[in-house]
């Protein structure tokens, strides 16, 4: 009993002494965490997707506490999940006036479905992209594209990316997406990219991006690809607004610059360029009128030839006519000059024809 008693004490000295350890400790070594940061997380959504730019809900709550009182705004910071709802609650307890962000989406830049883009191989390994990257280029010609295998929808924690089976690339539900870009982050070949929402500011969704990341040459990517981006430079010649730009045989739409007009999306040859419905109508009348144009111009072209023609069978016949006239003018100068010849002869003959002699009578 008293060996029992004599361990349970020693076990409470240990305790005490341990304790007290504990408590000097953590008074030399306190950080001192601004109130506000918790009172910030609680209205973010927790998702920790880390779309923006820090470690979790946490990290932007302390960011968003430090930017207050740097510069007494809220400066750029964003959280895409919770938007600018969220945003304005969490100004609102900093005491600053909530900036405004324009709403972003993750966007596929790879048009390669499994008809433009037959497949030359089979890949029978690990069913991630990553994986597959670090072993070969893919299972078409193109190194560039889509591998297909899923890695961006495992990562996306919203449910607003899925792979169309039918066309082997993923598809983003623009419901869903908050751009928090963990599907680009997981994607191997950088196919997807997070751009604007909405290029041109208008309650309609208006927005155009090159469906193509293939840098090489036209005719390598055109005959890996059949939607591929040439490098042809013909959207770059047709933009008003200085927002395409061709480097390494690729091209490039820049969203701050870009009105989403449609006549990039019009003038590619080989429809590596994508819009949005929006866009689409505006497309299909620009088509429409270059259609008619040519068509007006066909005509034209027609009718100039026909004139062409026409003048010149005029001309042939004013020629054939003239011939003729020249023809019949010469025969008849012909003639006269035969005729006189004819007489000249004749009086020649008559002046050298001797006189008949007289005979004498008997």
């Amino acid at each position: 009993m008293n060996v029992i008693l004599l361990a349970l004490g020693v076990l409470g000295v240990l305790g005490a002494i341990g304790a007290l350890v504990l408590y000097f400790v953590s008074k030399k070594f306190y950080v001192f965490e601004d109130p506000r940061v918790g009172q910030v997380e609680e209205v973010l959504p927790g998702a920790n997707c880390g779309g923006c730019g820090f470690p979790g809900c946490h990290g932007m709550a302390d960011a968003c506490v430090k930017e207050k009182d740097a510069s007494n705004s809220l400066g750029s910071l964003l959280c895409p999940v919770g938007g600018s709802d969220c945003m304005a609650k969490v100004a609102a307890i900093l005491g600053v006036e909530a900036g405004t962000a324009e709403p972003q989406l993750a966007v596929v830049r790879c048009n390669g479905n499994l008809e433009c883009r037959p497949k030359l191989s089979i890949y029978d390994g690990v069913k991630s992209c990553a994986v597959a990257a670090s072993t070969f280029a893919g299972e078409t010609g193109c190194a560039f594209g889509c591998l297909g295998l899923g890695d961006c929808v495992r990562a996306c924690t919203f449910d607003a990316i899925h792979m169309n089976l039918a066309t082997g690339l993923p598809e983003v539900d623009e419901e869903k997406c908050v751009a928090c870009g963990a599907c680009a982050k997981a994607c191997p070949k950088i196919v997807i990219e997070i751009r604007k929402k909405n290029a041109a500011k208008t309650p309609a969704l208006k927005r155009v991006w090159v469906s193509c990341i293939n840098k090489d040459k036209g005719g390598v990517a055109r005959k890996a690809c059949a939607s591929a981006c040439i490098g042809c430079g013909k959207c770059q010649k047709t933009c008003k607004f200085d927002a395409i730009t061709i480097e390494n045989n690729l091209a490039y739409i820049d969203p701050e610059k870009c009105k989403a007009c449609g006549m990039c999306v019009a003038e590619c040859p080989t429809g590596a360029i994508h819009c949005t419905a929006a866009v689409q109508t505006i497309v299909e009348k620009l088509k429409a009128k270059k259609a008619a144009d040519a068509a007006k111009a066909k005509e034209e072209a027609a009718k100039k030839a026909a004139e062409a023609l026409a003048a010149k069978k005029a001309a042939e016949e004013a020629a054939a006519k003239a011939a003729e006239t020249a023809a019949k003018a010469a025969e008849t100068v012909v003639e006269k000059v035969e005729e006189t010849a004819a007489k000249v002869v004749e009086t020649a003959a008559k002046v050298e024809a001797p006189a008949p002699k007289a005979h004498k009578a008997e």
